[in-house]
C-alpha cells in the first residue's frame, strides 16, 4: 500500500471513480452484505504497507522524554527502527486487554441560537446541528468518550504535560499575577473541552477560549474558560486587541479544505512571537513487517476513507504536512516530533504497550466514528456494508497476530516577531 499523494495546501476537486479489482475475502463479504439499493464501489486488491513509504518525513526531537526511544526523528530517507516486539504476546495469551467491541449556555461567548441544540442522527450516530453535514464525525456520548480517551492518550505522550511549544511556566500556588499580563489562549476545535478546562487549570491567570461546532462541552468550567459555538473554517471575528499568545489544535485532520487559508488566520490572530501549536494522528496504518499484507479490511478501509475524505473535500491524512504548511504561512522555528505507536499492547517496551493498549481501544471506538458517514455518503455504502466492514477491521486490530502501528505529531511554529498584518 503506497503512501496516499499529498494534496496542496487548497484542495482541487478529486476524481470519485476508483480503480475496479477483483473483490477479496473483505469486499466479497460486503458485497454480501449489500442491499439491493445500494452497491459498494470495489476496492483496488490488498498490498502489503510499505514502513518507507509510509514512515513519518521531517521530525526533529525537541525534548528529552520517558518515551524518546520511540520519537522518531528521520529524514526523508531514512527507515525508523523497527518496534520490538513482546514475545510472550501472542494468539495463546489470553489477556483481553480491550474491552472495547470484542466480537450550560452561560459558559458560551455570545448567545447560543437554540437550533445548534437540534442535532441531526444518522447512521444510528448524533451527528452536530450547526453547519450541518460540513463533518463528519459524530458528537454524541460516545465519540465524546473516544475523545476524552484521545486526550488521555495525547497526554501520556507528554508524559502529562499539554503543550510542547515554549509556554512560560505556569505560575506557582499563592504566586502574584504576571505584570504583563496574562497569557490569551484559544483552543480550535475544542471537542469536548477537556484540552481547554485543563489549561484554564494549569494557567490561572490565562485567558482560555475553546470554539467547536457543537455545543457538548460541561457547564461547570474554571472562570478563565470559556467556549463558543462557531466554525472556524469561516472569517474569524476577533479584532486586533484581541490576538491571542497561544492557538492550539488537536485532530483538526478532515475539517478544513484550504489548510493555507488557516494558517493565514492563525498567524493574523497570534501576537508577534506567539505560537501555535497542532497535535495530530495520522488517519493511515502500516507495519514494520507483512501485517498490513495479512490485514485485508484495515486496508481497504484506510484506502476507502482517504479517497473519500479528498472526494468530501477535506482530507483526513494530511498530518504530515503541517509542517510544510506551517512554513509556508510564513511560520518561524517550526518543529515536529513524531511518536510511532502500536494498536495493541504488543511491542516489548513497558510503556509502549501502555499505550498500544490505550490506542486499540481508541481506534476501535475511531472506526466508528470515522467510518459511517463518510461510507454511506461518498461510496453509498449500505449500513448493513459498513456494518461489516468495522466489524472487519476492529477484528483486525485486536489480532494477536498482527502487528500494526498509527502515528501521533505535534507541530509547533511562531509568528515572526517583525510581522506585519497577513492578508486572509
Amino acid at each position: 500500500m503506497s503512501s496516499p499523494t499529498p494534496p496542496p495546501a487548497a484542495l482541487p476537486s478529486v476524481a470519485t471513480t476508483p480503480v475496479e479489482q477483483p473483490p477479496g475475502d473483505a469486499e466479497a463479504a460486503l458485497h454480501k452484505a449489500s442491499s439491493p439499493k445500494a452497491s459498494s464501489p470495489k476496492a483496488s486488491s490488498p498490498k502489503a504497507s510499505s514502513p518507507k513509504a509510509s514512515s513519518p518525513q521531517g521530525a526533529s526531537p525537541r525534548a528529552a522524554h520517558s518515551l524518546q526511544h520511540i520519537l522518531n526523528p528521520v529524514d526523508d530517507e531514512d527507515v525508523p527502527e523497527p518496534l520490538q516486539v513482546d514475545d510472550a504476546y501472542g494468539p495463546d495469551d489470553n489477556d483481553n486487554d480491550s474491552t472495547y467491541g470484542s466480537d450550560s449556555a452561560t459558559n458560551y461567548t455570545g448567545s447560543v441560537s437554540s437550533s445548534i441544540y437540534h442535532y441531526q442522527y444518522e447512521n444510528g450516530r448524533r451527528y452536530h446541528a450547526y453547519r450541518e453535514g460540513q463533518y463528519v464525525l459524530p458528537n454524541d456520548d460516545q465519540e465524546q468518550e473516544r475523545l476524552d480517551l484521545q486526550h488521555h492518550i495525547w497526554r501520556l505522550l507528554l508524559r502529562g504535560s499539554l503543550y510542547t511549544a515554549p509556554l512560560p511556566s505556569p505560575p506557582v500556588e499563592g504566586e502574584d499575577p504576571p505584570a504583563d499580563g496574562s497569557l490569551r489562549i484559544l483552543d480550535l476545535g475544542c471537542g469536548t473541552g477537556i484540552w481547554a478546562i485543563d489549561m484554564a487549570d494549569e494557567f490561572p491567570y490565562a485567558h482560555v477560549y475553546g470554539v467547536d461546532l457543537s455545543p457538548i462541552q460541561p457547564d461547570w468550567v474554571p472562570p478563565n474558560c470559556k467556549f463558543h459555538v462557531d466554525d472556524y473554517e469561516d472569517a474569524w471575528t476577533y479584532g486586533p486587541d484581541e490576538r491571542f499568545d497561544y492557538i492550539h489544535g488537536r485532530a483538526l485532520s478532515g475539517t478544513s479544505g484550504d489548510w493555507a487559508r488557516f494558517y493565514r488566520n492563525v498567524r493574523e490572530h497570534l501576537v508577534p512571537g506567539g505560537y501555535v501549536e497542532m497535535q495530530e494522528y495520522d488517519a493511515w496504518i502500516f507495519s514494520d513487517d507483512d501485517s498490513m499484507a495479512r490485514a485485508p479490511w484495515t486496508t481497504e478501509w484506510v484506502e476507502k476513507l482517504d479517497k473519500a475524505s479528498h472526494m468530501f473535500g477535506k482530507p483526513i491524512n494530511i498530518a504530515r504536512f503541517h509542517k510544510q504548511w506551517m512554513q509556508d504561512a510564513g511560520f518561524e522555528d517550526v518543529k515536529e516530533v513524531v511518536y510511532r505507536i502500536p494498536i495493541g499492547p504488543w511491542a516489548k517496551d513497558p510503556a509502549l504497550k501502555e499505550l498500544g493498549r490505550y490506542e486499540l481501544t481508541h481506534m476501535q471506538m475511531s472506526v466508528d466514528s470515522h467510518t459511517p458517514a463518510l461510507f454511506t455518503r461518498v461510496w453509498n455504502y449500505s449500513q448493513d456494508q459498513v456494518g461489516v466492514l468495522m466489524e472487519g477491521v476492529k477484528r483486525e486490530f485486536r489480532s494477536k497476530d498482527l502487528r500494526l502501528i498509527t502515528c501521533y505529531r505535534f507541530i509547533t511554529g511562531r509568528r515572526p516577531l517583525s510581522d506585519g498584518d497577513v492578508n486572509v
